[in-house]
């Protein structure tokens, strides 16, 4: 019997949309933030954007607040404790990794620097890039990576795609929310949503780097060998 050393996270080909997509929310970020450095008001596209959805906001605050609750750190960091617990119960060390670290490194470069860098502000506070719609996205991210993109065991796939699908309805509702509510302009949320998906592929590709590393070191077969030994 020989003794699992984990999964990738990607595989070969994962790796490689990984590049291209972590590429293109760079660009997204970065020309956002040059478009809307220290800009203090709307411009005429996020007017036109926005407007009918702050209209709700006097009669609906209550349940708009609600909707924008899941983009909260406790929620996110509760989910990805119980999926990192999971992953450790089924030998996915680099998918433990990634559970615990998506939330916290995609929200810390959200409000630790880019919002200080792009100097974006929307009634005063720092908006750009929403840190609400980071944190539900690269949660929602990390579990797409989790539960369709890395190798799996046999299983029913509708279930993984199903919780996958709520982690996208549950972005959505929270962009809508937070536009609705006149914490960010729409743009703000699809820089957020960027930050969030760019993270977990940046944090994928560097924890699949370093398991292909870990499998390619010449004492690996060995060690299986003396486990597998131990065990038969």
């Amino acid at each position: 019997m020989r003794v699992s050393r984990g999964r990738p996270l990607l595989g070969r080909s994962g790796r490689i949309w990984a590049c291209w997509l972590l590429a293109a929310c760079v660009i997204v970020v970065a020309a956002g933030g040059a478009v809307f450095h220290g800009q203090t008001r709307a411009d005429g596209f996020d007017n036109a954007v926005d407007s009918p959805f702050t209209a709700l906001q006097p009669s609906h605050y209550d349940l708009l607040v609600r909707l924008a609750s899941p983009g909260t750190l406790v929620p996110a960091i509760v989910i990805s404790v119980a999926v990192a617990a999971g992953c450790l119960l089924t030998g996915r060390r680099s998918g433990a990794v990634l559970a615990l670290a998506a939330v916290p490194a995609a929200t810390g470069l959200d409000d630790g620097l880019l919002k200080h860098v792009f100097d974006r502000t929307y009634l005063g506070s720092l908006s750009y890039p929403s840190g609400h719609t980071t944190s539900i996205v690269s949660l929602t991210a990390m579990l797409a990576v989790l539960l369709l993109v890395s190798p799996q065991r046999p299983g029913p796939r509708l279930a993984r795609v199903l919780v996958v699908a709520v982690g996208c309805v549950a972005s959505v509702l929270v962009a809508f929310a937070v536009i609705a509510l006149r914490w960010h302009y729409f743009t703000d949320t699809v820089a957020g949503a960027a930050v969030g998906v760019g993270t977990v592929c940046a944090l994928a590709l560097i924890l699949d780097l370093a398991w292909s590393r870990r499998e390619s070191a010449p004492g690996s077969a060995a060690v299986d060998r003396i486990t597998t030994a131990r065990i038969t």
